[in-house]
């Protein structure tokens, strides 16, 4: 994959270290959950995003708290990056009354519409038509905020992909399309899925453009994702960015993943996109040795107090199942 360039929108050195920040803390934050849940201390299925940090923090870095985010299920880190306090979301993963739906759902279903986030359900797409509305509102609005909208590989290949990208064409909505290819959709590999090489091509048909990058490149994310902001900012309508990555675990974390070479994971796990970023940020003077180790310290730090926090939280009450209810 080429390598990291600069990019046209600009970043402070201390702006690339925060981003070097999130990168750490994303992936930490799914690596301790991938002890803990086999552990048996997580009350929850967890779907980690190993491999593709540089997608969560290239498109949230810098977002507004307007503008909304609807994830998926292996997008913990936008919930971070949006705003959501790590010990919260742990508290989400333990089932705790600290958690965002004080225990009553799974972990992967609730949002925080004061920080822009839309929950996700388990038919994977079917966020894209919201998305499309949440967006047709801002226009409706006249607010110049920003939908951004993930979906995978897998759910191009679903209706709801469809309906929700024509809408966002035909309207020209403020939406950004972000397709995380992982080349699995569960265990059917893209070529078993697709006879196109890039989903972005799909773009085209709805009227708006398209375009397929380095997922693991975290500037590359950003730039490409900077550009279609501004675009829909502006009133251009929507744009698909496909981000081409990996995913180091299974489909979950109780899927051993034997459908795929060891092969194949040891050549993506050499485009980890975290060494990739530390060589090009050492390689530019904006992090030094002692920097790093001062980030990591932080990092394990934040996560361990997180789960610390979130293992001592009550568990919710029976009396609390029927609270909240709205007709």
């Amino acid at each position: 994959m080429p390598p990291i360039k600069r990019t046209k929108f600009k970043l402070s050195p201390e702006q690339l270290l925060d981003m070097f920040y999130w990168l750490k803390l994303v992936r930490a934050f799914d690596e301790r959950l991938s002890i803990l849940v086999r552990q048996g201390k997580v009350r929850s299925g967890v779907y980690t995003g190993i491999g593709q940090e540089a997608i969560i923090v290239g498109t949230c870095f810098g977002l507004r708290k307007e503008d909304y985010i609807c994830p998926l299920h292996r997008d913990l880190g936008s919930f971070l990056m949006k705003g959501v306090e790590p010990r919260v979301m742990m508290s989400q993963m333990f089932a705790k009354t600290t958690r965002l739906s004080k225990g009553r759902d799974s972990a992967l279903y609730s949002g925080v519409s004061e920080l822009g986030i839309f929950g996700n359900t388990s038919m994977l797409g079917a966020n894209l038509p919201v998305a499309a509305g949440i967006a047709y509102t801002f226009k409706m609005e006249r607010t110049d905020n920003v939908v951004i909208a993930y979906f995978g590989e897998g759910a191009s290949n679903t209706g709801d992909f469809h309906e929700g990208l024509n809408f966002a064409g035909v309207q020209r909505l403020p939406v950004v399309f972000i397709c995380e290819n992982n080349q699995y959709a569960y265990s059917v590999p893209v070529e078993k899925s697709m006879a196109i090489d890039d989903v972005a091509d799909r773009a085209e048909s709805y009227g708006f453009d398209g375009v397929a990058i380095n997922g693991n490149d975290v500037l590359a994310v950003y730039q490409a994702t900077q550009g279609a902001l501004a675009r829909a900012r502006g009133g251009e309508g929507p744009t698909l960015i496909e981000c081409k990555t990996y995913r180091w675990h299974g489909h979950s974390e109780h899927d051993k993943a034997f459908y795929r070479t060891d092969e194949e994971l040891a050549m993506w796990k050499s485009r980890d996109p975290i060494p990739t970023f530390t060589t090009y940020l050492k390689g530019t003077h904006v992090l030094s040795d002692a920097k790093q180790a001062e980030v990591e310290a932080r990092v394990k730090q934040t996560i361990d107090d997180a789960v610390e926090f979130a293992m001592n939280a009550p568990d919710p009450t029976p009396e609390e199942a029927v609270t909240d209810l709205y007709a």
